[in-house]
């Protein structure tokens, strides 16, 4: 089926909203990027704590006390 697809490299036929290059953001657009950039920032933080305090108490205290070492 060598062939069986069309290539179209019109400019237009870019999906609506697609980001151009070189596309200056107003000052609404970095605002709302900054504040959901923190919020994905923030929500990875808390998900890497809760998976080292749920892997400690788990691995429970016996791991902080080791005899003989």
């Amino acid at each position: 089926m060598e062939g069986s697809f069309a290539v179209n490299d019109k400019q237009g036929d870019q999906p609506q909203g697609a980001h151009e290059p070189g596309r200056r953001l107003t000052p609404e657009e970095a605002k709302s990027r900054r504040s959901r950039n923190v919020a994905i920032a923030i929500g990875i933080c808390f998900l890497i704590v809760l998976f080292y305090v749920v892997t400690i108490a788990k691995l429970g205290v016996g791991v902080v006390v080791r005899p003989g070492i």
